[in-house]
């Protein structure tokens, strides 16, 4: 059985889906995720393209050690020198150049001839080399690209000394049998692509992303490129989780397995989903609330019967934990972290403390505390980073305390308590709502001028006393950059509350540059 290589661009195309931007000790945490869920390869970043993307590369260069880490760089040689600058700390280093090869690109967007094209294929994959020793070249809109032209430009690239080709479908535009008649056709017309590894970066804008790159590697990719929940650009990539499990369901039709450890999928997933704000669709495949649900009477018999009359995947083989009734108030820290243990959370003790403190005041709020709990505060638990340096960073504001006055026909006014860097400050105002009034007050204690621009709520618990996740989307008057900020608790003013402060933690981090 072949094993495909998995090569995760969360990081650097899924960061480029709009609301799904990351901090530096968010790709941090995601990177380090990523590990054990067992990627081959990272695409940390685009190094060239911000200050904060280089040092980001840089930083996930040093934080998942057991993965090859790789930067996207064009085919120039600042772009190349600056990639390589970022990642060549890290334990398994590539370098990902890439040019456009189709007649629409080269025409207007590269403004250069196809043999420019070629040329510069030879001289920059050639110069890239002569820095690191893995290579990637890929030919930005493959599909559309001729592909007489394509063979040519990836022996080009391999003579050079390219160690994987990559063929992107771009724009979303291709389908199965057309990506895997381009598969065959390169593998005959390449010369010495037998010595490389043939991978494939399929987009979604068809809802093809998934079928497209499986029929590649049915026709003998060996690397596929995708991101956890399929975020990316537009539509979104092809979903790591989604072909992850289909090659480990249907071994009989595919031959072909990967080294991702599937029980860190789910994990993996909640986990970006809470990072970015961005919530998972309930009928997504593999990690949607209703992916292993049964309504259906006929379907409800046929489970209690045998599970494989409905399901042809076990939610464990996943990493969905079981929503076990288990821990109440009394339970001590000793019970807690068997718990997270049992659910596969290792937490560190710095981290432990605080999910602690917070099941404490969950449990004295509810009778029982769920699985589902337990995972809702371990997603939003103050994570501790430390650098390379050794040196820790936690967030900088943190809510303290709050209370509103609200109704009909009565002033909504707000007080708020908070600390900063370990000062305690207060403040009241006024304004159209309860919350409107405690954003105000919160902006006016930290000094920052941050406006709301998008706020949502919803249950991510079961039952009348489940715990509300909200999620703020704010933008800095200074910079015009946007924030994403999360918060959870059973009361959802305490949690818009926190997300709101989450948001300006991530705006001060970044523009302080740490």
């Amino acid at each position: 059985m072949r094993t495909v290589k998995i090569f995760d661009t969360t990081l650097r195309d899924g960061e480029q889906s709009p609301g799904c931007s990351m901090n530096l000790s968010e790709k941090i945490v995601m990177a380090r995720q990523l590990e054990k869920l067992g990627v081959d390869i990272i695409e940390a970043g685009f190094a060239i393209s911000s200050p904060m993307d280089f040092k980001s590369v840089q930083a996930i260069a040093q934080a998942a050690p057991e993965c090859t880490i790789a930067s996207l760089a064009r085919c120039n040689k600042n772009d190349i020198d600056t990639a390589w600058e970022a990642v060549k700390d890290a334990k398994k280093p590539r370098i990902h150049v890439f040019i456009a090869t189709s007649e629409v690109h080269m025409k207007y967007k590269l403004r250069m001839t196809p043999e420019q094209v070629l040329q510069t294929i030879t001289d920059m994959v050639g110069y890239a080399k002569s820095k690191c020793q893995d290579i990637e070249f890929s030919a930005e809109d493959a599909s559309r690209s001729d592909k007489e032209f394509l063979a040519q430009a990836f022996s080009n690239a391999i003579a050079a000394g390219a160690n994987t080709i990559n063929v992107p479908d771009t724009v979303g535009y291709s389908t199965p049998q057309e990506m895997s008649e381009l598969i065959n056709y390169l593998r005959e017309h390449v010369t010495g692509i037998e010595n490389v590894d043939i991978s494939v970066h399929c987009h979604n804008d068809l809802g093809m992303g998934v079928a497209n790159s499986l029929a590649c590697i049915k026709a003998g990719a060996s690397q596929v490129e995708c991101t956890v929940n399929g975020i990316g650009e537009r539509a979104g990539n092809a979903s790591l989780e989604e072909i992850a499990m289909a090659l480990r369901t249907r071994h009989d039709f595919y031959d072909a397995d990967t080294n991702i450890n599937t029980r860190e999928i789910y994990k993996s997933s909640r986990l970006l989903s809470n990072i970015t704000g961005v919530p998972i669709a309930p009928t997504k495949a593999i990690v949607g609330a209703n992916a292993f649900a049964h309504e259906a009477g006929i379907h409800q018999h046929g489970m209690i019967t045998n599970a494989q009359t409905y399901e042809i995947m076990n939610p464990d083989e996943i990493g969905i934990p079981h929503r076990a009734l288990v821990l109440g108030k009394h339970s001590g820290k000793h019970a807690l972290r068997e718990r997270l243990e049992s659910m596969g959370y290792e937490i560190p003790d710095d981290e432990l403390e605080d999910i602690f403190t917070r099941f404490k005041k969950l449990a004295d709020e509810k009778k029982t505390v769920t699985s589902s709990d337990l995972e809702a505060l371990t997603l939003h638990r103050s994570r501790v980073i430390k650098s390379a340096s050794g040196e820790s960073s936690a967030p900088a504001c943190q809510l303290v305390s709050h209370s509103i006055t609200s109704g009909s026909g009565v002033p909504k006014i707000s007080y708020v308590q908070i600390k900063r860097d370990g000062k305690l400050m207060d403040g009241v105002e006024s304004g159209a709502g309860p919350l409107d009034a405690a954003f105000k007050v919160i902006n006016r204690m930290l000094g920052v001028e941050a406006r709301l621009e998008d706020f949502s709520i919803r249950a991510v618990t079961e039952g009348e006393d489940s715990i509300g996740e909200a999620v703020v989307k704010i933008s800095s008057a200074a910079s015009g950059e946007m924030y994403t900020g999360s918060g959870i608790s059973t009361d959802i003013v305490e949690a818009s509350l926190a997300a709101y402060i989450a948001g300006i933690n991530k705006m001060f981090e970044e523009e302080s540059g740490r």
